[in-house]
């Protein structure tokens, strides 16, 4: 669990990461080993899970040696995403997400980050987040050094 102090609100209390793949872990199907890195940190105090429409056919083979659970979304993928999200309960669940099939899961997380990247990034993503961040590294360091979130988020 990820204890996150925030002055002005709740204290934030993850248990679960949710991640999209392309275009936010991924680019072009493929996962950096830089981001590979992080997973394996942040798996020792939050539970990840891949929730993915799998564009490009890789993310089983990509993920298979990574600290993660795979969850494959169909057609209407934002909804599906929304409804595992509701599952695993919004109020211990941090999401991170690029796409217009991440914006709903992005928005009811207790913490939403959206990334840019290489890819772009849906406007309603960007609009329903709570931190924007550049790159995935730049969002998962967030959450091994969760000071930032603090800073970046208090009133």
């Amino acid at each position: 669990m990820m204890h996150i102090e925030i002055p002005g609100k709740p204290p934030l209390e993850l248990q679960n990461l949710l991640l999209d793949m392309n275009g936010t872990l991924a680019l072009d199907g493929r996962i950096p080993v830089s981001v590979r890195k992080r997973l394996q940190e942040i798996s020792s105090t939050l539970k990840i899970y891949l929730l993915t429409a799998d564009t490009f056919g890789t993310a089983q083979t990509e993920t298979a040696a990574l600290p993660l659970e795979f969850v494959s979304v169909g057609e209407s993928g934002y909804l599906d995403k929304l409804e595992f999200l509701r599952k695993l309960g919004r109020k211990h669940t941090a999401a991170i997400g690029n796409g217009f099939n991440d914006h709903l899961m992005i928005k009811e997380a207790a913490l939403g980050i959206a990334v840019l990247g290489l890819e772009g990034t849906h406007l309603l993503t960007i609009l329903n987040a709570d931190i924007v961040v550049s790159k995935i590294e730049d969002g998962l360091d967030l959450l091994l050094h969760p000071r930032r979130i603090t800073a970046t988020l208090r009133t």
